[in-house]
């Protein structure tokens, strides 16, 4: 049942913070609920999630109407000609990874008379396709800050899909050392099969699928 995930998921990640020695509760956690029925997304919420994060617009249009008000995080790639209504429907967006992507959205929150949260995308793994190199983090950060409209609160990355604990551990300590030059509050690592990893290496919020919602069909 999605409450016994989510009440376990949420036990585990604060035993962890303890054994970091950081204290409990200081981890986010975001829904994932790409693909998701609005059943369990409600579920979740009701048993105390506050975040949740959609990939895709048409998604997100088709779902949001009927959630109880939550903080929404979009966490899909940003395409210029969906910055409208990305800022309409988000009240976050994780994913920016080029300052095109960043202009696009300032100028649609400013006409929404918004200041939207985002976070800078660094690609720290070989096999994915989106985020900016880390050594170019810092020059976007300040081009970003430099945007009526917008608001930088930090860094989101998305691991190596490997069980390997050195190759997770690089990219995630990357990671962290890039968000601590970049600044802000919020360090998004961590996903469903590889977020004690992250949240060792900093993580103050994790984005979490199927360990909470299960696959498609399951209950």
């Amino acid at each position: 049942m999605i409450a016994e995930r989510y009440r376990a998921l949420a036990r585990a990640v604060d035993d962890e913070l303890r054994r970091c020695g950081r204290s409990p509760g200081s981890v986010s956690i975001v829904g994932v609920s790409k693909r998701q029925p609005v059943e369990r997304i409600e579920a979740a919420i009701a048993c105390g999630l506050d975040d949740i994060g959609e990939n895709y617009v048409q998604e997100a249009r088709e779902k949001f109407p009927s959630l109880p008000p939550v903080r929404k995080h979009f966490i899909g790639h940003v395409q210029t000609n969906k910055a409208k209504i990305v800022a309409q429907l988000f009240d976050v967006v994780q994913s920016v990874d080029r300052i095109e992507a960043g202009e696009a959205l300032a100028r649609a929150a400013r006409g929404l008379g918004k200041a939207m949260p985002v976070l800078l995308q660094v690609n720290v793994s070989p096999a994915e396709r989106f985020g900016c190199p880390p050594g170019e983090a810092a020059r976007l950060a300040e081009s970003l800050r430099g945007l009526e409209g917008l608001r930088l609160d930090g860094v989101m990355a998305i691991g190596p899909m490997t069980a390997d604990e050195s190759e997770l551990r690089r990219a995630f300590e990357l990671a962290a050392k890039t968000f601590a030059l970049v600044g802000g509050s919020t360090l998004s690592i961590g996903m469903s099969g590889d977020w004690p990893q992250a949240v060792r290496a900093g993580s103050t919020m994790i984005r979490i699928g199927t360990a909470l919602f299960g696959g498609r069909g399951s209950t």
